[in-house]
């Protein structure tokens, strides 16, 4: 018999009828914020799949007679020490922070939802086995956890990606299992148990759909922390290697010319920012409108 028919719901707790999608839309359309941080994200990722379209120059053939020119006509964002074109360095930078973000955010959610699906819906020997790998990861600051893993790993676009993913696992476990602990007790699970519903029925049919709306939001939340991972990487020499562009490799070549050309460490910061801030803005807006406290507004 599986664990969850070993509670009964709470005396009292009534689901709450979640809003229409069209519903939901709406709420996103009247939060400016959320608005703002959802167009700007798509903007995003439009540049980093029109990447080959949208630069204007190779981002890796340096062109030493152009080396360190300053904003103009023929190079909007100016160009670095070895006189490769800043804008088309700075939208592949854009392409690899996206995918490094996208990926590592994929890798924590396959690893980290059916570990908080097991931990929350079996509960005892399960739940104390992944409870205490989480705090085992929980004890390293998230940034310290990527660098030494990427250490170990090796320098390259992949091993971040699975650094940086590793590092979220943790958080996407805990969520997961307390929207599994909370969503157990409700009667729409009860009764599908009571009419024979395996294990992986109540699981994947039941359980999991009422979990989306705070996974949504966490996995907004992690494409900018991941971002900002796969900068400090790259900046430290542990991610994406030169000549492969890449935001935190531009502000590392840009350290020895900060007072000569500001402009390589600006743009890639700024792009950082813009990057990090629309995530944030659409994560805020999307806990908003998921929330199910918000649903009876």
């Amino acid at each position: 018999m599986s664990a969850a028919t070993t509670a009964l719901p709470a005396a009292g707790e009534r689901e709450r009828a979640p809003l229409a999608p069209l519903s939901r839309l709406r709420l996103l359309t009247r939060n400016k914020l959320a608005l703002t941080g959802a167009v700007a994200a798509a903007l995003l990722v439009l540049i980093a799949v029109g990447a080959p379209l949208i630069a204007p120059y190779d981002p890796a053939r340096p062109d030493f007679t152009a080396a360190l020119r300053p904003p103009g006509w023929a190079h909007w964002l100016g160009t670095d020490d070895l006189g490769r074109d800043q804008l088309s360095r700075v939208v592949y930078g854009v392409r690899a922070s996206l995918q490094i973000g996208l990926l590592a955010v994929a890798l924590a959610f396959a690893a980290g939802v059916p570990l908080g699906l097991i931990a929350g819906y079996y509960g005892r020997f399960a739940d104390s086995v992944v409870s205490r790998l989480t705090d085992t990861l929980l004890a390293f600051p998230f940034l310290v956890l990527a660098v030494g893993l990427a250490t170990i790993l090796g320098p390259s676009l992949l091993n971040a990606t699975i650094a940086v993913g590793v590092s979220q696992i943790p958080a996407v476990i805990r969520i997961t299992r307390a929207e599994t602990l909370r969503l157990k007790h409700l009667d729409y699970v009860a009764a599908a148990v009571a009419n024979g519903g395996g294990d992986g029925t109540v699981l994947f049919r039941h359980i999991l759909p009422g979990a989306l709306s705070a996974l949504t939001v966490q996995a907004t939340v992690g494409i900018p922390t991941a971002i900002i991972g796969e900068a400090l990487l790259s900046f430290l020499g542990l991610g994406v290697q030169p000549p492969s562009p890449s935001l935190g490799v531009m502000l590392s070549s840009a350290q020895a010319y900060i007072a000569a050309a500001p402009w390589m460490a600006v743009f890639p910061g700024l792009a950082i920012i813009a990057a990090t801030l629309a995530f944030n803005l659409l994560g805020d807006g999307l806990r908003d409108i998921l929330d199910p406290q918000g649903d009876s507004r």
